[in-house]
């Protein structure tokens, strides 16, 4: 049963998502409904799933599967989350040349990122609320990582490997060997 909930559950999210960042409320939302993860658990999976090559939903789905029920609930998960879009890409394949300069087209595309930013906007609030608040006041260390990969990325164009060896190093640092 927990296989065909998977399956349901990112058949659901990957038709009502449109990838990457934007399937990330969703799937926190589904995995913790169902009692499948904490979002503790989901902040992990976010933070590894954009560590490992590959989309971002599909990893996520990928690990929220396995936390859930092993090998076969990745597979469930995976094919929940692909069903749509193979779907929906074949759909759009056989009319892309009919509606590709549509008014009506590109007026729906102006209201849905506005809608996309704002999930995404959503998940960085939820995230920052997980990673730089520990037992109700600011975690300091975790700001200072924050702040020093931003201007990195920003400022300096560093690599996003690069950032995240740098910051898995720092972390590790202060959290591990100096225990702050």
């Amino acid at each position: 049963m927990v296989l065909l909930e998977l399956y349901w559950s990112f058949l659901l999210i990957g038709f009502s998502s449109f990838g990457g960042l934007s399937m990330i409320p969703q799937i926190s939302s589904q995995v913790i409904s169902h009692g499948w993860m904490t979002a503790s658990q989901v902040t992990d999976i976010v933070a590894i799933a954009e560590m490992t090559p590959g989309p971002l939903g599909l990893n996520c789905a990928t690990f929220a599967g396995m936390q859930a029920a092993g090998i076969p609930g990745a597979v469930a998960a995976n094919l929940g989350t692909l069903t749509p879009a193979l779907t929906l890409c074949a759909v759009a394949a056989a009319f892309f040349n009919r509606f590709r300069n549509s008014r009506i087209m590109q007026k729906i595309l102006l209201g849905v990122r506005p809608a996309c930013l704002g999930m995404i906007l959503g998940v960085i609030v939820s995230l920052a609320m997980d990673n730089y608040v520990r037992s109700g006041s600011l975690c300091w260390p975790s700001i200072a990582i924050g702040i020093v990969d931003l201007v990195l990325l920003l400022k300096c164009k560093v690599s996003i490997p690069v950032i995240i060896c740098l910051s898995a190093g720092l972390g590790l640092l202060l959290f591990g060997l100096l225990g702050i």
